[in-house]
């Protein structure tokens, strides 16, 4: 029956996902072995999948909830703008939607009070460009590097002739997001940072609509971000994509190449100018790079020429071209961004006119930067966009009268009161009575009497024209007013908590909860069988019933994780506690060995000197895993608090590139070593193995030669790049073509006999009859063990070819972690439970990620890695590169989970009165390496879940809370790929040798 089973499993081609794999391998051979009946495979995979469905969905629920668009008002800002609220001219509306654009532009001047100050605009986006490089910082100069590089910049501030704000950002620090708070002058929600890569069409009520109805002609020179914001606006555009982060020059060159004769052209009215290679600049070398002198000096040509076309227009022009610098965020000093901190949130907008501002400027005054909006709007004459929740910057509209001035703040406030009325929608600041000085307002109260105080003193000031205070009192008391309820407003509106569905997100935890519960009661369930205890360590039974003190440790840290969540301090330096834990757990280890390893416990051995090398070889394990796990905590400093001081990283970038191409090198060079050697080792006599083996080396040499003569080129041609990418290409290809073949051949090939493996690393002669006789068993465990490596061995070369050239080191560290652990664990250890085994190479794939530099900040993705071998910009496939080089630990640890499960003891699998019970040898390897994984993730994710929903309201919830909970979710989508994974490769392997002893 079985036999007939599999005949029509071959002829048939069907792609079977891993459920219906592992079930079928247990139907071929349902056998109750002794207290194993309790869980079968069977059940066991259909209730781990029913879990992870359980989980996904409520994981789904939550971020729906959690993190919705934000809401914001319907239609656009019309006529109604220019009067008070409650007494909007909605029949004059009607009849406004269909006046023609010039006749338009009339109405609003009219109705507004207030002249355009300019009649032209050129909005120049630098992307990337911190402030300070500009304007300095806390009120100091720029640095010397700085200044020189933009002196023109430097003279016009100076003179008087720009105003230059630190226009703060808003998190998530990345271009799409902060483009739409400068047009619309309102804040997105925190998921923007995912669509940033994949931009739809602005629809809600922005600037470039408002000039679009006034009949502006617009013209758009750069990132195509724009292009997909606002479709069918522009009269001329040329777009160059924004994520080839490696391209620095042509990037820019395709926008200033235009610049000249659209300077000489009069048909525009807005010309957007969207530099890109400042930013690639900073991705490529962080701030201190080489090139980002000169880009700044190209940017200071660009200036210059713009407002010399300027001058030259301005005779003929009543009012002149304005010319408004801006940028979309800063940069760390590794050159990301993305994050919270004040280099990524400080922002540019410098104001420069063709005439003066009428003082001389400061370098220290500070705004938001979705006060863009309502100043562009009020200087141009436009409506201010409905959804705004930015102030104007008053200084530079020093141009106007006093009353105009103080026209413009009305206007300001009747569109913020707008907003705060829609927020409670029952209330009308006419039921208010705001006595002055009877304090104890709160909520929409407050903002109705700071309203009507700044209304009433504006209305008494132009009743008495005559009589109005000669040293300006008056008019300096209605600017603090109509001041006092502005910024009152806009930080109310702006820290304003998003109206949460509670039952979606209860509905969500909920699940969660179910799935969380589930995984543990299968660990529970699935430990009590307790399926790796072989027939030698009965006599351990009553030893392994106590709860030992690394047991316990485990635990510990699953609770020291928890409760560490809660604060955003642990948040931002949780690569210390992953850290130190996961030393903690091998020294106990370490001690357990030495407990253990004392002559008086040898006596009782047939082999005292196996015995002694045995125990040595694991010591030497556990002192390899402590050693690099130390210089692993020491390679990046890491987290937010103490990122500027000083690691081996900094250290080595302050020596040069030679010594990185050095240990980059040899990091490669021993990484292939390693790899071949642990490989062939058991396997020197098998020709089929060593040639699917030695194939790697190809890869490997193009691994090294990618590193010798492209990685570290900053500037090159484009035949050059050009190799280069068709090189990492073919690195691609071969890693993906030779894996794949050998998960797939190396089953049917492996030779059936005695296994090598089992015997390199127990170096033990205790095997016993019954699993000599069965080489399929043997078949199984060489199968696994090889197919183990070659993953392992082509992950750690993708890492060396993607990760930064700082990280090579790292990644051969990590390496020889897992190596040195597996070589630890692989004896079947009597005194050591296979959960907390397993859990140990979970905690060491998680100090690893932050090993390698990564944080709870969005600002240490790494941008530029995801671009090499990327000939044009794919948003899934640098997704996926970006994906890889984050979690190259995590991964690597459940890859070697395959290696894991082929070097332990399994000889009490095989049954003594019948064949190999192959679907309980499914389980029991799939079991541990997957269940423990999946527990474990599964607690920290409900946990982190109902921690963000408690601290939804905290300040920090958005710079701190929601990034963690982005890689939370990552980390959770990595458990699922790695573990299933695990489990195909084993149930491919199963089916296959049982496939071929049924022939």
């Amino acid at each position: 029956m079985r036999l007939h089973l599999f005949q029509i499993l071959r002829r048939k081609s069907v792609r079977y996902s891993i459920s219906n794999l592992c079930i079928g391998a247990c139907i071929m051979n349902i056998k109750t072995v002794g207290n194993y009946s309790s869980l079968t495979c069977t059940k066991l995979t259909l209730f781990t999948i029913l879990a992870v469905l359980i989980q996904i969905t409520g994981l789904s629920l939550f971020i729906t909830g959690f993190f919705p668009v934000k809401p914001t008002l319907s239609g656009i800002s019309g006529l109604e703008s220019f009067y008070p609220p409650g007494s909007d001219p909605t029949d004059l509306s009607q009849n406004v939607s269909t006046l023609p654009p010039d006749k338009l532009k009339s109405l609003y001047q009219e109705v507004s009070g207030v002249p355009p100050v300019f009649d032209r605009l050129v909005l120049m986006v630098i992307d990337g460009l911190p402030a300070e490089f500009v304007l300095g910082r806390d009120g100091m100069p720029p640095s010397k590097e700085f200044v020189e590089a933009m002196p023109y910049t430097q003279s016009l501030l100076a003179k008087g002739l720009a105003t230059g704000y630190h226009a703060k950002a808003a998190p998530p620090t990345v271009t799409m997001p902060r483009l739409k708070a400068m047009l619309s002058g309102a804040v997105g929600g925190f998921l923007d940072v995912a669509f940033n890569f994949n931009t739809q069409a602005f629809l809600d009520d922005n600037l470039i609509g408002q000039f679009f109805r006034f009949g502006w002609k617009m013209v758009m020179l750069g990132d195509e971000t724009w292009l997909k914001l606002f479709p069918r606006m522009f009269t001329r555009y040329d777009g160059v994509s924004s994520f080839f982060v490696k391209d620095t020059i042509q990037v820019d060159y395709n926008v200033s190449r235009h610049l000249a004769d659209e300077l000489k052209s009069t048909d525009w009215d807005l010309l957007i100018l969207h530099y890109l290679g400042l930013d690639h600049v900073g991705h490529i070398g962080g701030r201190n790079c080489i090139l980002m002198t000169p880009k700044l000096i190209e940017m200071d040509e660009v200036i210059k020429m713009i407002h010399s076309s300027a001058i030259q227009t301005q005779e003929a022009e009543q009012r002149g071209t304005l010319l408004l610098v801006v940028s979309d965020h800063g940069m760390t000093e590794s050159g990301n961004h993305g994050g919270s901190s004040y280099e990524e949130t400080d922002s540019l907008a410098l104001f420069i006119s063709p005439g003066t501002f009428g003082y001389t400027s400061e370098t220290n005054i500070k705004a938001f930067q979705v006060d863009i909006a309502a100043t562009l709007a009020l200087l141009f004459g436009v409506p201010i966009p409905k959804n705004n929740i930015g102030t104007l910057m008053a200084d530079v509209f020093t141009s106007l009268t006093d009353e105009q001035q103080l026209r413009i703040l009305e206007l300001n406030s009747w569109q913020l009161l707008r907003l705060l009325q829609a927020q409670f929608p029952e209330v009308e600041c006419g039921r208010f009575s705001c006595e002055s000085g009877s304090g104890g307002h709160d909520g929409a109260e407050m903002f109705c009497c700071l309203y009507l105080d700044a209304a009433a003193l504006f209305e008494s000031w132009k009743s008495k024209n005559s009589s109005r205070s000669v040293d300006g009192d008056d008019y300096r008391n209605i600017v603090l007013a109509y001041r006092n309820f502005l910024n009152s407003a806009s930080k109310w509106l702006s820290g304003r908590a998003t109206d949460k569905p509670i039952g979606l997100l209860a509905s969500g935890i909920a699940a969660m909860l179910l799935s969380c519960s589930m995984l543990v009661c299968l660990l529970f369930v699935y430990g009590r069988d307790a399926p790796f205890e072989g027939r030698q360590h009965l006599s351990h039974i009553d030893n392994m019933q106590k709860w030992h003190l690394d047991e316990i440790f485990s635990l510990a840290v699953i609770f020291i994780l928890i409760s560490s969540m809660g604060s955003s301090s642990m948040v931002e330096e949780e690569q210390y506690i992953w850290h130190f834990m996961t030393m903690s757990l091998y020294l106990l280890f370490f001690r357990k060995t030495l407990q253990f390893s004392t002559p008086g416990r040898l006596l009782h051995a047939q082999n005292v000197n196996r015995k002694q090398k045995r125990s040595c070889s694991r010591i030497y394990s556990i002192v390899a895993v402590l050693i690099s796990g130390r210089i692993l905590k020491g390679w990046h400093q890491g987290g937010v608090n103490w990122a500027h001081l000083p690691d081996i990283s900094k250290l080595l970038e302050q020596a040069g590139s030679a010594p990185i191409k050095s240990l980059q090198l040899i990091s490669v060079l021993l990484v292939i070593s390693i790899s071949l050697t642990a490989i062939l080792w058991p396997f020197w006599k098998s020709r089929f193995v060593m040639l699917f083996t030695v194939s790697f080396l190809f890869p490997g040499w193009l691994v090294l030669l990618y590193i010798l003569n492209y990685q570290d080129s900053i500037v090159t041609s484009a035949s050059s790049d050009a190799i280069a990418t068709t090189l990492a290409q073919s690195i691609y290809a071969l890693l993906s073509i030779f894996t794949v073949v050998i998960l797939f051949a190396i089953p049917w090939f492996m030779p059936l006999k005695n296994s090598k493996t089992f015997r390199l690393f127990c170096l033990s002669s205790d095997i016993y009859p019954q699993t000599q006789r069965e080489p399929l068993f043997w078949g199984f465990r060489d199968s696994i063990y090889a197919i183990g490596w070659c993953c392992v061995f082509s992950w750690c070369l993708l890492q060396l070819l993607l990760q930064q050239p700082i990280n090579s080191m790292p990644v051969l560290l990590l390496l020889v972690q897992f190596l040195a652990s597996i070589w630890y664990f692989s004896d079947g250890d009597p005194h050591t439970r296979q959960w907390v085994e397993v859990a140990a190479l979970y905690y060491v794939g998680m100090a690893g990620h932050f090993g390698l530099g990564n944080t709870n900040t969005l600002a240490t993705i790494d941008v530029a890695g995801a671009y090499i071998g990327v000939s044009s910009h794919s948003t899934f496939i640098s997704g996926i590169l970006m994906f890889i080089i984050t979690y190259a630990s995590p991964m690597l640890a459940l890859l070697s989970m395959l290696i894991y499960v082929s070097v332990k003891d399994m000889s009490a699998i095989v049954d003594t009165q019948d064949d190999v019970n192959f679907g309980h040898l499914l389980k029991t390897c799939v079991g541990y390496p997957c269940l423990v994984p999946l527990g474990l993730n599964s607690i920290f994710l409900v946990a982190y879940t109902i921690i963000l929903l408690l601290m939804r309201n905290h300040l920090f919830v958005w710079s701190v809370f929601s990034p963690k909970y982005l890689y939370v979710c990552a980390t959770t989508t990595c458990i699922y790929i790695g573990t299933s994974f695990v489990a195909l490769a084993m149930t491919y392997t199963c089916m296959v040798l049982v496939t071929r002893r049924s022939e």
